[in-house]
């Protein structure tokens, strides 16, 4: 590969570590065609970009990005992976879907929320973080429980009151 060539794959994971906001790194070895097919038709699905990459190039890119992913060093052995993804916990939940089936692709590590992961341990706890746009669901559904518990409350006392008034017009008669 020439030199201009590296460096355009380079700068394109760059932009790719830039334009997404949370990356994983697997394992995708031994996989045969039709396993990683599979995989690759199932990241499709869930809007997740999967590409092999040279984890000198890749580690040329992470050392170019602006934030810090020097942790992530250590992992970039063997064969590499990067899944690219805008919401966090779906690659975590995808990999782990498609594990009861097959022994790979084993994360390496993981950049989700700001945070670095590092180890298939680590897939259980990713698969449990919430996305943002659930944090956000659960914050409304928080917002929404004492409106409706006023609203509630005011519906069922303006029916007492109706029921005192009530009572109240048929003593006097």
């Amino acid at each position: 590969m020439r030199r201009e060539e590296k460096k355009e794959i380079i700068d394109s994971l760059a932009k790719q570590l830039q334009e997404y906001n949370h990356f994983y790194l697997t394992d995708t070895a031994e996989l045969n065609a039709a396993h990683t097919s599979d995989l690759r038709r199932a990241c499709f699905e869930k809007d997740i970009k999967l590409i092999v990459v040279k984890n000198t190039l890749l580690k040329r890119a992470l050392d170019k990005s602006e934030k810090d992913f020097e942790e992530l060093n250590d992992v970039l052995k063997g064969s590499t992976s990067v899944m690219f993804t805008n919401v966090g916990n779906v690659p975590a939940k995808l990999l782990k879907d498609f594990r009861k089936k097959h022994d790979k692709p084993v994360l390496k590590g993981a950049f989700v929320e700001e945070s670095v992961y590092i180890g298939d341990t680590q897939l259980d706890t990713l698969a449990a973080l919430k996305s943002k746009d659930e944090l956000i669901a659960d914050l409304i559904a928080l917002l929404r429980s004492p409106m409706q518990n006023v609203m509630s409350a005011l519906q069922s006392g303006s029916n007492n009151i109706h029921g005192v008034l009530e009572a109240l017009s048929k003593r006097d008669n």
